[in-house]
């Protein structure tokens, strides 16, 4: 994999695992397992498989710092996201510009 174009894709990445990873562990009632994989040339897959089966909505941003930003800024740092069910869980997986 080559070293991304985008100046913000290490920073990008590293956000969305960092809010990934927050929620598994906030809203899952056990382990989580952190996937990267290197897509073509130009993209980054990010998987994040949980046990909680919900898959996660936006909420309210809370202006009080009680969260609500996380999903929102999945959403909008990748060029797409998806949850898909499992057993006793589900996986999140976010695709980001490399």
């Amino acid at each position: 994999m080559q070293p991304p174009t985008n100046p913000d894709a290490h920073d990008d990445a590293l956000l969305v695992v960092t809010e990934l990873a927050s929620n598994a562990f906030t809203f899952a009632p056990g382990a989580f397992t952190l996937n990267l994989q290197a897509m073509m040339a130009d993209t980054l897959h990010i998987s994040l498989s949980d046990t909680n089966p919900t898959p996660p909505t936006p909420r309210a941003a809370g202006l009080s710092g009680r969260g609500g930003l996380g999903w929102h800024l999945i959403n909008t740092l990748t060029e797409q996201s998806l949850t898909v069910p499992g057993d006793g869980g589900k996986t999140v997986h976010a695709f980001l510009p490399w």
